[in-house]
């Protein structure tokens, strides 16, 4: 029988950070009563991580350790915390101790009101204003408005979740920014509430300015998976006909002007017009293809298109 909660933490060169933040979490975790397991991932790291995780692992019987072959990213990393744990409920964190794991019973507290996902809110950020508070309000606005689940904070790594949800969903890519709209197209119940937030201590940041770029790109996948999961030649087949309707338009108005004796052959208006119908054409062939490979991706792994929360036989309830 597995624990009641498991911790989920991706490590990337947090020697430093790892000793006191296994004893902050101890400290926060074993009052609760609860059964628990610590399961940290270290993400190829370069600095001695791995060394220290080993020992502690033999001193910390709560403590999974799990070591990847090299660094695959933070997203690879929480894919691969969440396999190896067993928990029922999950809490992430990141590794640098600017979440505070005294948090965790508030989110777990939340959780147990009937949420399915409970995110952290970093209310009073310790964080330069210009470099990443101002790119972070705006970005998170924006990710808000373009999913549809509105949170202050997307970027706070501490959240808890029902394993059955994390189940339900594939990680992959850098998607882990975007955890809560993910969840959210699986029908899960989120909150949010305000945790404290801690200035850096060990190390430096492993964000850049590129990560704005990321972000934008996986934004788009997510409203894409949002909108068009199921049902692709929605906007392939849409963009397709409006594509080939121009095309027919402009041909329809050439070939009229060619049946009076006008010359078409230089006009670049006919060059439009043809490749309206070619981009047309394979719009919709896209919409087609994409079709079938959604098929071939529910049929192939049983993955329903529809998540079930309860179901009532007799007046009772069975998940």
């Amino acid at each position: 029988m597995g624990p009641e909660l498991s911790i989920v933490v991706p490590l990337y060169n947090e020697a430093e950070s790892l000793p006191p933040l296994v004893e902050q979490l101890l400290a926060a975790l074993r009052p609760l009563g609860r059964s628990f397991e610590l399961v940290l991932v270290d993400d190829g790291s370069s600095d001695g991580t791995a060394a220290v995780l080993r020992q502690l692992a033999a001193q910390t019987p709560e403590l999974v350790a799990v070591l990847l072959r090299r660094n695959y990213g933070q997203t690879p990393a929480m894919a691969a915390g969440f396999d190896a744990s067993r928990g029922a409920l999950i809490v992430t964190l990141d590794g640098d101790l600017q979440n505070d794991p005294a948090d965790i019973p508030l989110l777990l507290e939340r959780l147990e009101q009937g949420y399915d996902l409970v995110s952290g809110w970093r209310h009073q950020r310790q964080d330069p204003a210009m470099s990443r508070k101002l790119p972070s309000r705006l970005a998170n606005r924006l990710i808000a408005r373009v999913t549809g689940v509105r949170l202050h904070d997307y970027g706070c790594s501490l959240k808890a979740y029902r394993r059955e949800l994390v189940e339900d969903m594939n990680l992959y890519g850098e998607l882990h920014r975007f955890l809560p709209a993910l969840a959210f197209i699986e029908g899960a119940r989120i909150s949010e509430v305000k945790v404290n937030h801690r200035a850096r201590s060990y190390g430096t940041s492993k964000y850049g300015i590129d990560r704005t770029f990321r972000v934008l790109m996986d934004l788009l996948t997510v409203w894409f998976m949002k909108r068009f999961l199921t049902r692709p030649m929605y906007v392939f087949g849409f963009g397709g006909l409006l594509a080939v309707a121009v095309g027919v338009l402009l041909s329809g108005y050439l070939i009229s002007l060619k049946l009076q004796g006008i010359d078409i052959g230089s006009r670049p208006l006919l060059m439009v017009a043809v490749l309206a119908l070619i981009c047309g054409v394979q719009l919709f062939c896209f919409g087609l293809l994409a079709e079938l490979q959604m098929r071939t991706y529910h049929e192939s792994q049983g993955r329903p298109i529809y998540r079930v929360r309860d179901t009532l036989r007799g007046g009772l309830a069975a998940g």
